[in-house]
C-alpha cells in the first residue's frame, strides 16, 4: 500500500485476485484467469481488477517481453490481521473474548480447539518469561 494512503477495502472480487497472487506468487492476467474459480469473470475484467489494485498500492508489475506479470505488495498478514481487528471492533464491542464467546455459542468452535488455544496462550506467555 503506498505511504500516507488510508486502507482501503478490497471487493469480494479484488480479494479473489489478490488470495491468487499471495498463493501461486506472480502471474499474467492470463495466468490468474486459468486459476480463477468459476464463474469466471471476462479477461478484461481481470485486467480491470488488477489495475484497480495497482491503483490502489496493492500490486505491481514486472514487464517480460511485452507483457505484464503481476505480484503482490500487500502482505495477507497485513490484511487478516486489520480484517480481524475491524470484525473484533465492528461486531464484538472491541472485545476478542466476545469474539471467542459467539463462535463458542454458535458451535463454531470445538472444546478441543479451545483447549488448543489455551496452550498456545500458555506456550506464548512461557516463551516471553
Amino acid at each position: 500500500m503506498k505511504a500516507g494512503r488510508k486502507p482501503q477495502v478490497l471487493t469480494e472480487k479484488e480479494m479473489v485476485i489478490m488470495k491468487l497472487l499471495w498463493n501461486h506468487g506472480p502471474m499474467s492476467v492470463r495466468q490468474m484467469l486459468e486459476l480463477y474459480p468459476e464463474p469466471k469473470p471476462h479477461f478484461n475484467t481481470v485486467s480491470t481488477l488488477v489495475r484497480i489494485l495497482e491503483e490502489k498500492g496493492h500490486v505491481s508489475h514486472t514487464s517480460h517481453g511485452g507483457a505484464y506479470c503481476y505480484h503482490p505488495i500487500a502482505r495477507e498478514e497485513d490484511f487478516r490481521n486489520r480484517s480481524l481487528s475491524e470484525l473484533v471492533s465492528n461486531f464484538f464491542n472491541n472485545s476478542y473474548k466476545n469474539a471467542v464467546s459467539a463462535l463458542v455459542e454458535d458451535e463454531k468452535i470445538s472444546v478441543d480447539d479451545l483447549k488448543d488455544i489455551i496452550r498456545l496462550i500458555e506456550s506464548n506467555s512461557e516463551n516471553r518469561q
